[in-house]
């Protein structure tokens, strides 16, 4: 959720945003789908978006998520530092979380996201996985931004793959994380904020567990 007391930064972020963009909040509100009122009453600080606003206002103003998210008071940079120092209180984290939210319909494990990589493992040694991964790295690491430690770890891993440094069986496993990152849908899909990008962070300890090993 997002924190008490914060000021208006997201109402100052669109306003800025739309004049940048020579954008009428009613065509703003034309291309989010969400009507001018809500809109306005969120801008002059009366009314905290919601997921859902946040996710059109980054879409349609093509600014990464968690500049949305950082702007709307969610310490969502504080909870991935938890998520990549302890993944067993992380998971709780976001067991909590789905429960309370009602987002989200499906339980969470660690076995369910073993297994995705697993699957995305086998996946990244075939000709459409390593070009997924050269395909698409970029511009889903520039859709996210760069809030979070597991980032510079993707980076790293993704300049190994690129570059073929390690054995078949390694870069097996780092295909498999760099997956798991791109694609949204994985043990929890990416739309369901602030969390979201947890599992990603917690796959990367994973990977990174894996590959120390």
């Amino acid at each position: 959720m997002p924190k008490k007391g914060v000021n208006n930064e997201l109402g100052l972020m669109l306003r800025r945003l739309l004049d940048e963009r020579s954008l009428s909040m009613r065509k703003f509100a034309e291309m989010t789908k969400i009507d001018t009122a809500t809109i306005s009453r969120i801008i002059n600080g009366k009314r905290e978006a919601n997921m859902q606003h946040l996710q059109e206002f980054s879409a349609c103003l093509d600014v990464p998520l968690t500049e949305m998210l950082k702007a709307a008071g969610y310490d969502i940079g504080k909870r991935q530092e938890d998520a990549f120092s302890d993944i067993h209180t992380s998971v709780d984290v976001i067991k909590t979380y789905l429960q309370s939210s009602n987002l989200y319909d499906k339980d969470f494990t660690i076995d369910e996201v073993d297994q995705k990589l697993s699957d995305y493992g086998h996946y990244s040694q075939t000709e459409e996985g390593k070009e997924t991964i050269l395909n698409d790295f970029e511009n889903k690491l520039q859709k996210v931004g760069s809030i979070g430690p597991f980032i510079n770890h993707l980076k790293e891993l993704y300049e190994k793959f690129l570059q073929r440094k390690g054995t078949s069986y390694e870069l097996a496993i780092i295909g498999s994380v760099l997956l798991y990152f791109i694609i949204p849908v994985d043990a929890i899909p990416d739309y369901i904020f602030p969390i979201g990008y947890i599992d990603d962070a917690i796959a990367v300890q994973m990977t990174l567990n894996s590959l120390n090993k």
